[in-house]
């Protein structure tokens, strides 16, 4: 939480090998020091001695678990103050110390610096909701660039090629449950899905087609087929389930809510509907083994909408953003 990947105080930024890597409050609180002695020419002293508390903290639990010692640190930050042994700098503004008498001329009490613990805290509330609206921003800028990539009326999500030695391939269960009264919201979101199937042994007689979970389910229970769980390195991952050939050919199950069968490229349109789906694709007469190339396109229609709702609230996260850490910066200034 304090170092990287944390819950409430750390910023997600990448996946890769399956490991999430993140920002950490201290880093958060490094980050914004670093952009407040840009603006101001003064690192401040109330960030200096927090991230200092943590680091000593988050350093007693390395210790700990690098077994050098036995106690568990109880969670206190030591604030301030100097490590024994450590060079104190004497103070080059009005500061004064115990031992130092203050500069001539300059008379009075000391004057704080302003930085308030609601200051600070403004300070790093503004930093999240900076952070947080670039992440909008660059979500509403990708759907604003797919909605111009549209084809036929298609937003394409590429194409992927499966293959099996067994009888079928089938996706997993496809679960879409948007609903409010009467209106499917799953259908107003995603709109009409076109599935392309391409065989990649030409002429041979392919067949694709989408089904209730369960009725897909209890088609190839007993058939040999294989589950695509997901793409890892390019490349999909199956599961493999052992079993024999269809009693009946696919084009034959009746189940199917839309299908298409027959040489060369086959085309399947489906108006979205919500519940527990399965995509299915297999050799039109029920062979094996199976291999294909699948394009998954959709209409989309609240992609504009999506696009504008998050272009606005990055927009807003931003503006509120600054105001949070520039209003204690010029007041502190």
């Amino acid at each position: 939480m304090f170092t990287g990947s944390g819950l409430w105080f750390g910023w997600r930024f990448g996946y890769q090998d399956g490991s999430w890597a993140g920002i950490g409050l201290i880093g958060i609180l490094a980050l914004i020091a670093a952009v407040m002695l840009l603006v101001t020419g003064r690192y401040p002293d109330q960030i200096f001695d927090f991230v200092l508390g943590l680091n000593r903290w988050v350093l007693r639990v390395a210790a700990y678990a690098g077994l050098m010692t036995d106690q568990y640190p109880p969670f206190r930050l030591d604030m301030g103050g100097h490590e024994r042994g450590t060079l104190t700098l004497p103070p080059t503004g009005h500061e004064t110390v115990a031992g130092l008498e203050p500069p001539p001329g300059a008379g009075g009490p000391v004057r704080p610096d302003g930085w308030t613990a609601a200051r600070i805290v403004s300070v790093v509330a503004g930093a999240v909701l900076v952070l947080l609206s670039l992440g909008l921003l660059g979500s509403g800028g990708t759907a604003l660039w797919a909605q111009t990539q549209r084809h036929g009326g298609y937003v394409d999500f590429g194409t992927g090629s499966y293959s099996t030695t067994s009888y079928a391939l089938a996706s997993d269960t496809i679960g879409m449950h948007v609903t409010s009264g009467s209106w499917d919201a799953a259908s107003a979101l995603v709109g009409t899905v076109r599935i392309q199937v391409t065989p990649v042994v030409r002429g041979t007689p392919v067949f694709i087609g989408i089904a209730r979970a369960g009725a897909a389910d209890r088609y190839l229970n007993g058939v040999a087929h294989a589950s695509v769980r997901g793409i890892s390195d390019h490349h999909a991952v199956y599961i493999e389930r052992a079993g024999s050939a269809p009693a009946v050919p696919p084009v034959r199950a009746g189940i199917w809510t839309a299908q298409a069968s027959g040489p060369g490229i086959q085309t399947l349109t489906w108006q979205v509907k919500s519940g527990d789906w399965m995509l299915v694709a297999m050799n039109a007469d029920g062979s094996r083994p199976v291999s294909v190339q699948v394009n998954v396109a959709a209409t989309l229609p609240a992609l504009p909408w999506i696009a504008t709702g998050l272009l606005i609230g990055g927009f807003a996260c931003l503006v509120g953003g600054v105001l949070l850490i520039a209003i204690p910066l010029r007041r502190t200034s």
